[in-house]
């Protein structure tokens, strides 16, 4: 189960960014972090790529659907989910593993936010905190169907470690998908070698 250690950096990196964007003050430890102006963005690599502090009460990338409490005890249970399932796979593949942390990693570090943002800056009670989203990435114009989105939304290090971790997910089980399929043919074809040998006449023309 090293691959943990995996999902732990991103838990750690995610909370770390959140903070530093969201700004924090504990007086007991000396620490006062200022953060950023909410709604306030600062350009990284100009307008393509920018850190714009924003919350939100729902999933990735704003997504919102329910209520936060539903989310809330959602991402609970998805998270203890993965982990259950990451232990069953345990002998499975690292890079599927790998995958599996990283989406581990993401769902714990907005369950966070979730859960105890609410309390800790008093703003909400227990699993009413909102999500920190600050990066503010302008891909390319999508115009479908009536929908229309000149850039991507907002998303943090927990969102982007959930769609590596879905994305790597898929290209392995694609690699997979093809490696079964190819040792299958051979499979096969050794198979009818083996139940049709070459008679002597053959051998011999």
């Amino acid at each position: 189960m090293r691959v943990l250690w995996a999902t732990l950096g991103i838990i750690v990196v995610d909370q770390v960014t959140k903070l530093l964007v969201k700004g924090i003050s504990i007086p007991p430890l000396g620490v006062n972090i200022r953060g950023m102006r909410y709604g306030f963005s600062t350009p990284v690599i100009g307008d393509f790529f920018r850190l714009t502090y924003i919350e939100n009460p729902g999933m990735a990338f704003g997504i919102d659907v329910g209520g936060k409490l539903f989310f809330s005890l959602f991402s609970i249970a998805l998270s203890a989910g993965i982990l259950f399932y990451l232990y069953k796979a345990r002998k499975e593949p690292l890079p599927f593993r790998f995958a599996l942390a990283l989406i581990l990693g993401g769902a714990i570090g907005n369950l966070i936010d979730r859960t105890f943002y609410g309390v800790i800056f008093d703003e909400g009670p227990l699993f009413y905190g909102r999500v920190v989203d600050f990066f503010d990435v302008d891909f390319f114009d999508i115009n479908l169907l009536g929908y229309s989105l000149s850039r991507w939304p907002v998303f943090n290090v927990a969102d982007a470690a959930v769609t590596v971790g879905i994305i790597l997910m898929l290209f392995v089980h694609h690699h997979h998908t093809e490696t079964q399929a190819a040792h299958d043919v051979n499979a096969q074809s050794l198979s009818s070698a083996e139940s049709n040998p070459p008679s002597p006449h053959d051998m011999t023309s």
